[in-house]
C-alpha cells in the first residue's frame, strides 16, 4: 500500500502533504519546539525565553508553516506553554496543527515517566493545560515503553481519540517491528491507529533506510524526520562545534564516534552548496526532503536564518550526481536516538 499525497500551496510558497493516508494536511516542514524553554527549566541552557520564540513562531505561521512539535518534557513543559500561548495570539486553532509527546520522564516516581494508563491519561491532561488547548492534534509516543503492555499503551492512547482529547496518534523512534506490532494491533483490534513515525534521519544517519521507512510507506504512515540536519554536523566542517553541541549531552551520544565517512559525508554537503552558492542546511534539507517516504523534517529554530535555509530548501532540487555524491560515502551506523 503506497501512501496518498496532496499537495496544496500558498501564495508565500508553502505546500502541504497529508500525513500518511490521514486526512491531516501539514506543512512540508514541521518547527521543532525543543529551543524553545524558560531559562532553568530543563536540562538544556541553549534555549530560547518567550519573547524570541514568539518571534520565531509568528514568522513560521506567516511563512505558511502550520505545523509544530513539541514535548511534554521540552524544558520541564514550558515549551507547550510558550507554544500554546503563541499559537493562541499569532493563529486560529482550526489553522495549526500541534503535535507534543508522552511517555519522557516528567517527574520522579513509578508513575513520572512511560506509557502506563495511569501516566498517559495524567501526563496528557497536564499537555493540555499548558497548550492550552482542549485537543491535541497529534499525540506521539515518545519512545516505546518495554515495562508497560503494548495492549495497554494502546488501549489508553485509543481511549483519548474516542474522547475527543487527541485527533491522531503518532510514534516515535522504535525499532521497526515494535512498529509493526503497534500497527497490526490497531488494524486488527480495530482501533485508531498511528498515523506519523517521527524517526531520527538524515545524511548521517541512514538506518532508517533499512527497515523503517519501508515499512511506513507499504504502511500508508507519514515519517516526520528529527534532527535533519544532525544537529547542526551537516551544516559546518567537521572538526567545528557551536555553543549547543558543546552542551547537549543528548547530541553527543547520538553522535559519538563519527568516523572518516562521516567526514566525508560532511565534505560532500559543503562541496554541493558551495558549487550552488547555497548554504548547506539548505543541501542537506534539499536531500531529505526529496525521500519518497518523508511527509516533513521537524526543523529546530534558534534563529532566523535556519528558518530562512529551511524555507529555501523546499525549492532547491537536487539532481541525481549530487545526490549520488552525498550519499556515496556512507557506511553502516549503529542505532542511535531509539533508547
Amino acid at each position: 500500500m503506497t501512501i496518498i499525497e496532496t499537495y496544496h500551496s500558498r501564495s508565500e510558497g508553502m505546500s502541504y502533504r497529508r500525513m500518511g493516508q490521514s486526512g491531516l494536511m501539514v506543512s512540508r516542514l514541521c518547527v521543532g519546539c525543543m529551543s524553545f524553554g524558560e531559562a532553568g527549566r530543563g536540562p538544556h541552557v541553549w534555549t530560547l525565553p518567550d519573547s524570541d520564540s514568539r518571534a520565531l513562531i509568528r514568522m513560521a505561521l506567516e511563512a505558511g508553516v502550520n505545523f509544530f512539535d513539541t514535548a511534554n518534557v521540552y524544558s520541564d513543559g514550558s515549551s507547550e506553554e510558550i507554544l500554546g500561548r503563541a499559537l493562541k495570539d499569532f493563529a486560529r486553532r482550526e489553522d495549526v496543527v500541534i503535535a507534543t509527546k508522552v511517555g519522557g520522564a516528567v517527574h520522579g516516581g513509578p508513575h513520572g515517566r512511560g506509557l502506563s494508563r495511569k501516566a498517559i491519561l495524567s501526563q496528557v491532561e497536564r499537555s493540555l493545560r499548558r497548550l492550552g488547548t482542549d485537543y491535541i492534534d497529534l499525540y506521539q509516543v515518545h519512545r516505546w515503553d518495554l515495562e508497560t503492555p503494548m495492549e495497554e499503551s494502546l488501549e489508553t492512547l485509543n481511549d483519548l481519540v474516542k474522547a475527543g482529547k487527541v485527533r491522531y496518534l503518532g510514534a516515535s523512534s522504535m525499532y521497526a517491528y515494535q512498529f509493526a506490532q503497534a500497527l497490526a494491533w490497531a488494524r486488527y483490534r480495530p482501533a485508531n491507529p498511528f498515523i506519523s513515525m517521527q524517526n531520527h534521519y538524515n545524511l548521517l544517519y541512514r538506518e532508517e533506510e533499512r527497515e523503517m521507512l519501508r515499512l511506513c510507506r507499504e504502511a500508508g504512515v507519514g515519517v516526520i524526520p528529527w534532527s535533519p540536519l544532525a544537529r547542526g554536523r551537516l551544516t559546518r566542517d567537521f572538526d567545528e562545534s557551536s555553543f549547543r553541541s558543546d552542551n547537549d549531552e543528548f547530541g553527543k551520544r547520538l553522535h559519538r564516534g563519527l568516523n572518516d565517512a562521516d567526514r566525508e559525508v560532511i565534505q560532500a554537503v559543503a562541496r554541493v552548496a558551495t558549487r550552488r552558492g547555497v548554504p548547506r542546511a539548505q543541501v542537506a534539507l534539499a536531500w531529505l526532503l526529496a525521500q519518497p517516504a518523508v511527509t516533513a523534517p521537524i526543523v529546530g529554530l534558534t534563529k532566523a536564518s535556519h528558518l530562512t535555509d529551511a524555507l529555501a530548501s523546499l525549492s532547491l532540487v537536487l539532481d541525481t550526481d549530487e545526490c549520488r555524491e552525498l550519499e556515496a560515502a556512507y557506511i553502516p551506523h549503529a542505532p542511535a536516538g531509539i533508547e
